[in-house]
């Protein structure tokens, strides 16, 4: 089978466009071979700073020859449609077309003999379409022809193409073609200023090698490796410790084609600002890695860069050059640094109030005062759940209290300072050295830098109390409020990440194992949003007896206007669905997630959880699943008969209707089993709620073994219906099974 070999060879392509690009290149190449019925056995992509490369392997000599059927007028038509068909099918006469029947009569039907073409033309038709609609997020035009109607759009003037075609036994064939005014052929360039010369190539194996010996290296992944290994190496010989960055190296690899590693180094002075601060100048500005002592831990005054020449000099002044940048870059993250020291958290915060949030949710200040109040509330559950002021603050909640508002208060703060202006990705980091500095309490510092926290499903989920309370106020606040103005997620579409905020809030609360009512919590910040709400609730509640204030994590369900509660359940489901991709990536079932948020008042998520965890158990086990069968058996009679009776059936039974000793038994055992989960329920054991509801299978299965429901007697028959639901509103103690799938 012939292999298929292309190169794009250009000005320059960006490292943040070649990934993408290389997988675009062989999805849109392969997909129309796959069209034309040319399959192929593998492909790969690569890509370096000036080239687009890629090898197809396997592909067929020429397309499979294929028949065509193409229904033409009916027998007797006009004159006029059949020459139609006649031209348009190729034929010269009617009887080359063959009748076949249909239900309408007898029909014309030209069979079309369609000869496959040979691999290199379709190829030579496929690789210009691919080229001229290339995806490039951004492109140019070139030269005269740039003004030209079609003129091709690349992300960089394009120089040349490869396209080779034929069996690696053979000597390959160029595939004729040209994009643009550039014709394919079999020749492409090495190093732009270590071997610069024309190559001649034939196939994968003969392009590799000889870029190779050109000083360039194609495949990225070798790229990478090598800049890894050699940096790793290099500071290991000046008893150095590289610090790997997966995205820097990815990066770097993009820049260079013929990597060579160097280490620099800079002024001991600049060691006195925070490490991630050097890291991240070192790291945006010159895009090279720092090295740390692997005794202490710590940051040293050595970096290593990638070149991407063999310098005569060793590359001295390559490192020079670096070097005076940094230290440049240095001097002003270190006068940021020391300049924003001069000033209080605390005292940036009347600017926020002329800094608008959003639009439609007012000042940063109006949001930081939300926080401060939610965090306020949680901090007040988690001290009566946890008694976290004994275990934390020496027997001080008021301590713990303080530190929550006093956190939330200023957590902010370091967004208009200048080092987070000029490092956003440090926000929060920066928030904590400030406070550090400025001698608040170690728990403060951490939650202003935590309470982003977790960002991501591998991020660190924070432990202390402090951070825990201010982390979720915040993410909180932001959901309630994108809900209140109907910004949600949309598709793809999340602008505001309130999926991952969603579930940084269900991490949290799962790992802190907080106890909190989360409708009763969206209803309270949903009252501090929009003030207006207040003033509804208020006025309802005083024809309740006054009571409108949110009893959050005592599962109180305020009135806070028909928009908030209905803002607030729809939010409930949306974390419900988010829960379910949490659980999933542990490998819990997502129907069992659904059978729990069916119950009504359903927003614990820990409670909800612990039910889950316990209806998987039981559904694991033979009583588990037969209860799970009859239960959906007794459903599915229900919604049939209900349905025909245009009836429900709810309500107890008569239980001087009850005639057989198994719809006695059964009407028995449901109020003994209903009766003993409850009592399980109130007391959170879940696993003795579900034993009480297996001890129905033997007594449901004896049911539909000896009963019959449908019979003529009509009191009755609706009687057993009753008693069918009875066994359905009895396993909603634990879940509602309908939702669950399976027998």
């Amino acid at each position: 089978m012939p292999d298929l070999l292309l190169e794009f060879f250009s000005e320059e392509i960006p490292a943040r466009m070649q990934a993408r690009a290389a997988e675009d290149l062989k999805k849109l190449v392969t997909d129309k071979l796959v069209a034309a019925g040319l399959t192929y056995d593998g492909a790969k992509a690569f890509a370096t700073p000036r080239r687009l490369a890629l090898a197809v392997a396997g592909i067929p000599v020429r397309q499979p020859d294929i028949k065509d059927e193409k229904k033409g007028p009916r027998v007797g038509a006009p004159e006029q449609a059949i020459a139609g068909f006649l031209k348009g099918a190729g034929l010269t006469s009617i009887d080359q077309a063959k009748v076949q029947p249909d239900k309408k009569g007898d029909f014309y039907v030209a069979v079309i003999d369609k000869p496959g073409r040979p691999a290199i033309e379709v190829i030579a038709g496929i690789v210009p379409e691919v080229a001229k609609a290339f995806p490039w997020p951004k492109a140019m035009r070139w030269g005269e022809a740039s003004g030209k109607p079609g003129a091709l759009n690349w992300v960089r003037p394009l120089h040349s193409i490869v396209a080779m075609f034929g069996p690696e036994t053979e000597e390959p064939d160029v595939v004729p073609f040209t994009v643009g005014d550039v014709a394919a052929g079999d020749t492409t360039y090495g190093h732009r200023f270590l071997s610069p010369a024309p190559i001649r190539v034939k196939r994968l194996d003969d392009y590799m090698a000889k870029l190779d010996a050109a000083k360039v290296v194609v495949d990225p992944a070798r790229r990478a490796q090598m800049i890894l290994t050699d940096a790793k190496t290099l500071a290991f010989a000046q008893g150095f410790e590289l610090v790997e960055d997966e995205g820097l190296l990815a990066e770097v690899a993009g820049l260079v084609e013929w990597p060579v590693v160097l280490m620099g180094s800079f002024d001991k002075v600049f060691l006195s600002i925070p490490e991630e601060v050097i890291r991240a100048t070192i790291r945006n500005n010159q895009k090279c890695f720092v090295v740390r002592d692997p005794q202490t831990a710590k940051l040293t005054n050595k970096f290593i860069l990638t070149a991407n020449i063999e310098a005569s000099d060793g590359g001295a002044a390559i490192v020079a050059g670096n070097e005076r940048v940094i230290r440049a870059r240095l001097s002003d993250a270190k006068f940021f640094y020391e300049t924003d020291l001069k000033t209080r958290l605390e005292d940036r915060l009347p600017k926020f109030s002329q800094i608008v949030f959003h639009e439609k949710l007012g000042t940063q200040a109006e949001r930081i005062g939300r926080i401060v109040k939610l965090a306020s509330v949680i901090s007040e559950v988690m001290e009566n759940q946890q008694q976290i002021g004994q275990r934390h603050y020496q027997g001080s909640s008021a301590r713990y209290l303080n530190n929550v508002q006093r956190a939330a208060q200023i957590s902010k703060a370091d967004l208009l300072t200048e080092m987070v202006a000029e490092f956003p990705e440090l926000q929060g980091l920066i928030g904590r050295y400030y406070a550090e500095a400025q001698g608040e309490d170690e728990a403060v510092a951490h939650a202003i830098e935590d309470h982003y926290k977790p960002k991501g499903p591998d991020d660190l989920v924070p432990a202390d109390p402090v951070s825990v309370a201010v982390a979720l106020a915040d993410k909180i606040d932001i959901l309630v409020g994108f809900w209140m103005i109907d910004e949600k997620p949309t598709g793809s579409k999340d602008p505001y990440a309130l999926r991952r905020a969603a579930l940084g809030v269900i991490r949290l609360l799962l790992e802190s194992k907080l106890r909190l009512s989360l409708v009763s919590v969206f209803d309270a910040q949903a009252i501090n949003v929009d003030s207006s709400f207040e003033q509804l609730a208020r006025e309802r509640g005083a024809k309740q007896g006054g009571l409108y204030t949110v009893a959050i994590g005592h599962g109180a369900v305020p009135w806070a206007g028909k928009q908030v509660r209905k803002n607030s359940v729809d939010l409930l489901a949306f974390f419900a669905d988010r829960l379910k991709v949490q659980l999933r990536e542990q490998g819990a079932r997502h129907d069992l997630v659904d059978a729990v948020f069916a119950l009504e008042g359903q927003d614990d998520l820990v409670l909800i959880v612990r039910r889950i965890e316990a209806l998987a158990k039981f559904l694991d086990t033979d009583d588990g699943k037969n209860l799970l069968a009859g239960t959906k058996r007794a459903a599915n009679i229900l919604r049939i008969e209900e349905k025909k009776d245009n009836a429900s059936y709810s309500g107890a039974p008569d239980a001087s209707l009850l005639q057989l000793p198994e719809e006695k038994e059964l009407a028995r055992a449901i109020g003994a089993a209903k009766a003993e989960a409850d009592q399980a329920v109130k007391r959170e054991d879940f696993a003795s709620a579900m034993t009480a509801m297996s001890k129905l299978r033997p007594h449901v299965d004896a049911f539909f073994e000896k009963v019959t429901v449908n019979v003529d007697d009509g009191k009755l028959r609706a009687n057993r219906l009753r008693l069918l639901n009875e066994i359905r509103e009895a396993t909603r103690t634990v879940a509602d099974f309908s939702k669950i799938e399976g027998s």
